[in-house]
């Protein structure tokens, strides 16, 4: 059996992880954001702007390209960037992305709440 953080460091093993001062130069270059926060925190902390929404018990429905329910096209090797509150359920996410063929899949180094972080002092 596999203990949740040799589980996390192997998902993240395969991720070329986003800084948030780098997140802004992703979006610019075509990355696809998708927060996948619970509406609960997205509520209490705010959106992150220009993100597609996803619950996360559906993400892998929405963004798979064999899905039949897939609500994005990913163009092959597209950044695909799934942030969560803190980065952890994000990295295990985005792994699974790239096991279901999103190559560029990855996630946000902290999540949201480092974005914020970062955002009050970028120095």
């Amino acid at each position: 059996m596999v203990n949740i953080d040799e589980l996390l460091r192997a998902a993240r093993a395969s991720l070329d992880r986003v800084a948030p001062a780098d997140l802004e130069d992703q979006v610019n270059a075509g990355a696809i954001i998708v927060d996948i926060r619970p509406v609960e925190q997205r509520e209490r902390d705010g959106d992150l702007p220009g993100a597609l929404v996803v619950d996360r018990n559906v993400l892998e429905w929405r963004l798979a390209p064999s899905s039949d329910t897939r609500i994005v096209d990913v163009a092959p090797g597209q950044s695909v960037i799934v942030v969560c509150n803190q980065g952890y359920q994000s990295s295990l996410a985005a792994a699974t992305l790239q096991d279901l063929g999103l190559a560029g899949a990855t996630d946000l180094e902290g999540g949201f709440e480092a974005l914020v972080t970062w955002r009050r002092d970028p120095g």
